[in-house]
């Protein structure tokens, strides 16, 4: 069976002005559109394709000054919500992401989500380790957050993780903050990411959260964080994509 996979990075109560949660949005779509083709061009959402191709938008430091000064993109008095799209139609293509920065986290965590491709050709581009273990530094340079990774929506299904704990998946970052990575078995590589954090890399390949062999490495894996207690302190309500 098929499995779908989105990426995700979460951190908590940190509140920041416009102005340093603009950079991190700057520094974040710079770095991705290193990353694939379809993230070198974005528009602001709306209620429909039509309008939303309207809205295009480089992704700068001013620009987002300006969108945080919209009612629609603050979160009352602190913090700043935003989503972008591609322009690209369909859920399959991927291409949205959501950001959540510079809020105090009573009830949610500041967060960055990005729904990744789900058929042909995006996901032969997309999903491969490389593409997503250098998606993931952008978002973990940009955002410095406490947790993320790319996750398996079909893994995520069928694990009845404690709320609030940091998912697990295909691949996973952990802030050093967290702790210190335990041994984990072969064929899982940890890679540094600058002096922030470690990326866990569960398989060369891709991950099937439906292939019994990926679960039970995962499962292992998680255990041995969980063990470590790497997963103890929890982050708030962890969102996912719809």
């Amino acid at each position: 069976m098929m499995d779908t996979y989105y990426a995700a990075v979460y951190w908590g109560d940190r509140v920041e002005s416009a102005e340093a949660c603009a950079r991190r949005a700057e520094t974040f779509f710079h770095l991705l559109s290193r990353c694939d083709p379809d993230f070198t061009r974005w528009f602001e959402q709306a209620d429909s394709r039509k309008k939303a191709l309207q809205l295009q938008f480089e992704p700068t430091h001013d620009t987002f000054l300006r969108f945080f000064k919209k009612r629609g993109y603050r979160l009352g008095k602190i913090g700043f919500s935003f989503g972008a799209w591609t322009g690209h139609e369909g859920r399959e293509h991927g291409g949205m992401v959501s950001f959540t920065c510079g809020y105090d986290a009573l009830g949610a965590a500041n967060n960055c989500l990005l729904y990744l491709p789900r058929e042909a050709p995006g996901t032969e581009r997309v999903l491969t380790v490389p593409v997503l273990a250098e998606m993931m530094r952008a978002m973990v340079v940009a955002w410095e957050p406490d947790c993320g990774g790319v996750f398996s929506n079909a893994y995520q299904q069928v694990r009845d993780e404690p709320v609030g704990q940091p998912y697990t998946g295909w691949l996973t970052y952990l802030s050093h903050r967290r702790g210190q990575v335990p041994p984990l078995p072969e064929p899982v590589r940890v890679e540094p990411v600058e002096d922030k954090g470690s990326l866990l890399i569960l398989t060369p390949e891709r991950f099937n959260g439906h292939e019994p062999r990926h679960v039970a490495l995962a499962d292992e894996v998680r255990a041995s964080l969980d063990k470590a207690g790497l997963l103890k302190e929890p982050i708030m309500t962890l969102p996912v994509p719809t």
